[in-house]
């Protein structure tokens, strides 16, 4: 009986956790938010990414502007924040920044979201910052979800150096130069799609970037997340048997190096196969010397071979 007594009483391992959540998050509502932009980082698919925070100034902001009302209600009514809400977008950002100022002179404060991530990453948002700046006026930032760097961290290319290019040209010869004029950046390239330009567009890659390896990141922390990483080629073929639906990032290796010959290559894949498997030691000896995955495989596979006999 007393063990069943205990049992009952015992406090489950996520109760402090929850208390002390409560705790922090009370406190924040509690303190006046002083007067300034606030720029929120809200959830790019789970609403559960958003951070204390967060919520704290959404709740506590005298008006909040976002991209679409419509779809920012949600994750307001989610978790019952009644601010004031405004929409702020290319269309009207020209008329809408004189109000957002004399908001900030009348010692309002203003939280600007996008309708997901990060906000003024590839949404609007640079021009207002600047003004508000300018005007002499604080400007905060709340970090949190950003798409490119989820893809980037899922993609499993390099991340020490990486190049965020955004939606390319909707046109086919405005996009195909764009991708010219950045096909040399010695990084890993961070692009967003649609669903409805991306089989076009991925053949557009391939064709001016060569068949480097990459990873097509879909659906970032919702139900249908997915990553496959392949060649361009590759993916060119497989997407276009699919029929796309979803928000789409690519992520694509920098150009392989010039000058690396194949005795280089093997200098660094003998000592990474002693300890590694053929797949391993590709990846991280590709990585490292920025040259195409399947060369390098290829060539562990004849050094393994060789090894064993």
């Amino acid at each position: 009986m007393s063990s069943s007594r205990d049992d009952k009483s015992r406090v489950k391992p996520s109760e402090p956790l929850r208390q002390r959540a409560d705790d922090v998050l009370g406190h924040l509502l509690d303190q006046t938010l002083t007067s300034g932009l606030y720029l929120v980082a809200t959830p790019i698919g789970h609403l559960g990414d958003i951070s204390i925070r967060a919520l704290s100034v959404l709740a506590n902001a005298d008006v909040i502007y976002c991209e679409n009302p419509r779809h920012s209600r949600k994750l307001l009514n989610h978790y019952a924040i009644k601010s004031e809400l405004g929409a702020y977008h290319e269309h009207n950002a020209g008329r809408e920044r004189p109000r957002i100022l004399a908001s900030l002179e009348a010692g309002r404060s203003v939280a600007l979201i996008s309708d997901a991530g990060t906000p003024l990453i590839s949404d609007p948002g640079f021009k207002l910052v600047r003004d508000v700046q300018d005007q002499g006026y604080p400007v905060l930032v709340v970090p949190g979800p950003s798409a490119p760097i989820a893809a980037l961290t899922l993609s499993g290319l390099p991340t020490d150096r990486f190049f965020f290019e955004g939606f390319l040209p909707a046109k086919p010869v405005q996009r195909k130069k764009r991708l010219a004029e950045i096909a040399a950046f010695p990084a890993t390239l961070v692009l967003f799609e649609t669903a409805q330009r991306m089989a076009a567009s991925l053949a557009d890659m391939a064709d001016i970037l060569g068949s480097r390896d990459a990873a097509l990141v879909k659906e970032l922390t919702k139900i249908h997340e997915a990553v496959e990483r392949a060649t361009l080629n590759e993916l060119v073929a497989s997407f276009s048997e699919s029929d796309p639906k979803g928000e789409f990032v690519i992520v694509i290796a920098a150009p392989a190096k010039d000058g690396v010959d194949e005795a280089e290559i093997m200098t660094h894949l003998r000592p990474a196969l002693d300890t590694m498997s053929v797949r391993d030691a590709t990846r991280q000896i590709s990585d490292e010397l920025n040259v195409p995955r399947n060369r390098v495989y290829e060539l562990a596979l004849e050094m393994k071979r060789e090894m064993e006999t």
